[in-house]
Formats: C-alpha cells, structure tokens, sequence
C-alpha cells in the first residue's frame, strides 16, 4: 500500500491540472477494468462491469491544493492565487513544485507589521532568479504548483503532500484489483476539481446516474493535543460517514456499511465533520437524487505538506468498500 500511495502523491495534479495523476491512476488500473474512459471535465472513470443488478458509483478525488501564478514583478519573484483552501500560515517557507519541475520558496514581505494580518496577497514565491525574463524562462502567469512533501513511512503511519485525497485514490484502485465477478456495475470515478467545490463528481454522477454512490475521502481527527472534540482517531479504522457540511449520508447507505464492518470484523468509526465537504455533497444532489454514503480516512494536518494517515487504516477501507459493494 506504501509504495502506491507514495508514487500517487508524488504526482503533480492541482485542481485543474490533473493530467500527470490521472496518467498515473490510469497505468496502475490497466488491466483490472473492463472499460477505461476520460469524460468532457477530465474525470476518470473505470467501469467493472458486474451482472447489470445496479450502478454503483464509488468516487474519489484526484486533485490537490495548490497555488497559480498571477504577477511576476522586476525583481523575478512570484505572487500567486490560492487553488482550493490554502492556508497561508501553514505555506511560510514551504517549498512548491511546477508541474515542469521548477522548485520554488514561499514566504511573506518583511514589511508586514503583524503576522496575525498575514494573508496571500503579502506572500511570494521566490525560484532563485534575478529579474523577470529569467523567471518567466521557467513560470508563466497562470502555471500552478503544488506542494512539495515526500512520502515517508513510519511505522503503521505515513506522511506525505496530497494524502487529500491520493489515500482515497488508493483505496479504490485496490479496491478494483480485488473486486471479482460482481453482482452490480462499479464505475470507480476519480474525480477533478473536487477542491473548487466539488465540480468533477457533480458531472460525473450526471452522466453515470448511479442508483447508489460510496464516496472514499479523508476526514480530520480528534487525536491531537487541545483539539476540537471529534470521535475519530489515527489508527482506529476507517470513518463512515453521518453527515459533513455538505451532506447527511443516507441511512441505508450507513447501514450497509456498518454492516460490512460488523461482518469482516475490522474496526470502524463513526464521523461527524462540522466544516467541510465531500463528492458525496454533489452526487447525492444529482437528477432526482442519489442514495450516497462515505468512507473517510482520518488524516491529521489536512490541506498541508505533512498529512498523516494510517496504512492500517487504509487497507481495512479496502476491505470495506469491497464488501459494500459485492452485495
């Protein structure tokens, strides 16, 4: 699982800009789907087709958080929009990659008299030239970078950029190794732009229509010191999913997932994330509606360089969804 999850998180994909890792999940899932396709907004979508019984949706972002270049001044340094929810406290010198290699600093102007008043527009990315033509040799306005973090495992625990949501990637491209012969058609749908407001799930659920959906992310933790209270922890098993700000799951998708917990004998938690949102809060919404559910990897320090999960965690949300959906 490690070395999976390593090489998905070290592939360069900001929301908008998921090629790499859309190439990436593509070459792994070869051969294991019956149908491979690429639909109008850039989703992935892998088709294992069962006995036509139902359409199940299983979704999972591709995206990451980001930054985009908008202005390069005299000197050659960067300023840059935020893509998706960038904190600028956590990005203080922290490095960036474009996705043409090019390495970058972030930091804020020295002038700034109170760092409480730190935001975006008081921050630059510095790549080490010296005026405006040699960075624009290397950035042009509108390039974006993502975060640079490299996978690293300790213990039961790994640590990475992008574990939002390169471990739900992951998930479901296990998932679809294992899935045999099943009852219902499974599109496995690795999903764009989730990180803008959930925009690739919601056209993808259009065109798949599905009459059930799972939706596999990563969820915060309760676990660390003086934190909001929360019952989720790193290594207690994967969350199921009550409700976020962007959905109240489905009761019968809960109940199907409790279930497959109770019944495989892996430990399972119970989530209530009161900011935030899913896939799962676009396709629940589309044409007449979708019965939707989700499993949630707790991760600690999301929308950082150092996001935290469980490798335990993630392996039993394998066995999770595929017992959910081989019904």
């Amino acid at each position: 699982m490690f070395e999976l999850l390593a090489k998905l998180t070290n592939a360069f994909g900001v929301s908008g800009d998921e090629e790499i890792t859309k190439n990436t999940i593509a070459e792994e899932i070869k051969g294991y789907a019956d149908d491979i396709s690429v639909d109008a907004l850039g989703n992935l979508i892998a088709l294992k087709k069962g006995k036509g019984k139902k359409k199940i949706m299983v979704s999972t972002h591709m995206d990451e958080i980001g930054l985009m270049a908008t202005f390069i001044d005299d000197k050659g340094y960067i300023r840059f929009t935020n893509i998706g929810g960038v904190s600028p406290f956590c990005s203080i010198g922290q490095r960036v990659r474009f996705k043409n290699g090019t390495v970058g600093v972030v930091y804020y102007e020295e002038k700034l008299d109170d760092i409480k008043k730190l935001n975006l527009s008081k921050m630059y990315i510095d790549i080490g030239s010296v005026n405006r033509e040699e960075t624009e040799k290397h950035v042009k306005i509108g390039d974006t970078a993502c975060f640079c973090g490299d996978a690293v495992k300790q213990g039961d625990f790994a640590i990475s950029k992008a574990m939002d949501n390169r471990t739900g990637c992951a998930v479901a491209i296990e998932a679809l190794k294992e899935l045999k012969d099943p009852e219902n058609d499974i599109y496995f749908v690795f999903t764009v732009q989730e990180e803008l407001g959930l925009r690739g799930a919601k056209t993808a659920a259009y065109g798949i229509d599905p009459d059930i959906s799972i939706t596999i992310d990563v969820t915060s933790t309760g676990d660390k010191p003086e934190c909001n209270p929360m019952e989720v922890k790193l290594g207690a098993g994967p969350a199921i999913k009550i409700k976020d700000s962007s959905v109240v799951c489905h009761p019968e998708i809960r109940k199907l997932l409790e279930a497959s917990a109770k019944k495989l004998g892996i430990p399972y938690q119970l989530e209530i994330l009161n900011m935030g949102g899913t896939d799962a809060g676009a396709i629940h919404l589309t044409k007449g509606g979708v019965p939707s559910g989700a499993i949630s990897i707790p991760c600690r320090y999301i929308h950082t360089p150092a996001e935290m999960v469980s490798l335990k965690d993630m392996e039993n949300a394998v066995k999770l969804l595929v017992d959910a959906i081989s019904y």
